[in-house]
Formats: structure tokens, sequence, C-alpha cells
């Protein structure tokens, strides 16, 4: 089966589908940002979508590259490497883009709300 390529984004309920190592994008909402005293400057966000959450690291080079999207964010869209790991699925972020303005479109009248 061929798998989503950016700028499509993979459902998060589907991500045990995929293989380990494949290149996959996410999109969501930030529900958590943590940056552990003792991670080595790697930071951990969690975004969810209407199927589930995805766990995304952000290795430090990476989050120099998109600091301001990773620190103001509120809607993301990662493209990564997927990484399996006693059982817990990761998106390690090799791209971070920050979509919060597609956020406006929720409540804009000419949207169709």
């Amino acid at each position: 089966m061929d798998w989503p390529r950016p700028p499509a984004a993979l459902p998060h309920g589907r991500l045990d589908e995929p293989p380990e190592g494949a290149r996959v994008t996410v999109a969501g909402l930030v529900t958590v940002r943590q940056r552990p005293g003792t991670a080595k400057g790697v930071i951990f966000l969690t975004l969810e979508d209407e199927t589930g959450v995805a766990n995304v690291v952000v290795w430090a080079k990476v989050y120099e590259r998109f600091r301001r999207a990773v620190i103001g964010g509120r809607l993301l869209r990662v493209t990564g490497r997927l990484q399996r790991e006693a059982g817990v699925v990761h998106v390690v972020a090799e791209r971070i883009e920050d979509i919060s303005d597609l956020l406006d479109r929720l409540v804009d009248p000419e949207f169709g709300a």
C-alpha cells in the first residue's frame, strides 16, 4: 500500500499502519509541549486530531530551525520518520509547519459556519 505523502496528512488513528521508518505527515492541535531537563534539548509534542493523538519528537537542531512554530503554533503539520519503541509510536520531526491560521476559518462567517 502506498502511504500518503506530504502535504497529505495521515490520521493519527492510522499511525500503526505504516512500516517503521516510513516518512509520514501528521497534523493536529497541540495539546502538550514538554521539554524535560533530562532530555538534552529534545522537545516532545502531543498533537491531537479527530482520530487520536500523535507523539512527536523534536531534536534540538530541528527545534532551532522551526522554533517559532514549535513555541507558538496551536495547529501544526509535522513531517518526519515513524519510530516504534516499546509499543509506542513516535514521529521524529524533520519539518514543522504552523498552520494555525486555518483555525480562523472555523469562525469565519464566509467559510460557511
